[in-house]
């Protein structure tokens, strides 16, 4: 049996925490975010996702730790 290729498009989605995800590219994204601004196949989604979301504690803790160690 052989695995079925996605062709879906996908849109980058980032929500309020800066936590990022893929969403198919035709359906409005979920509540609560927003596009990130690439569009692609599901692989180059990823690979985008890779390299901007280099921290993945959320916005809220990060910024509670810059509080603190100021």
């Amino acid at each position: 049996m052989h695995e079925q290729e996605d062709n879906t498009l996908y849109t980058v989605v980032v929500n309020h925490e800066e936590q990022y995800s893929i969403w198919p590219a035709e359906r409005e994204p979920p509540l609560g975010w927003r596009s990130a601004g690439f569009t692609g196949p599901k692989s180059q989604c990823l690979e985008f996702i890779k390299n901007v979301w280099t921290d993945m504690r959320p916005k809220s803790l990060r910024d509670k730790m810059d509080r603190e160690q100021s």
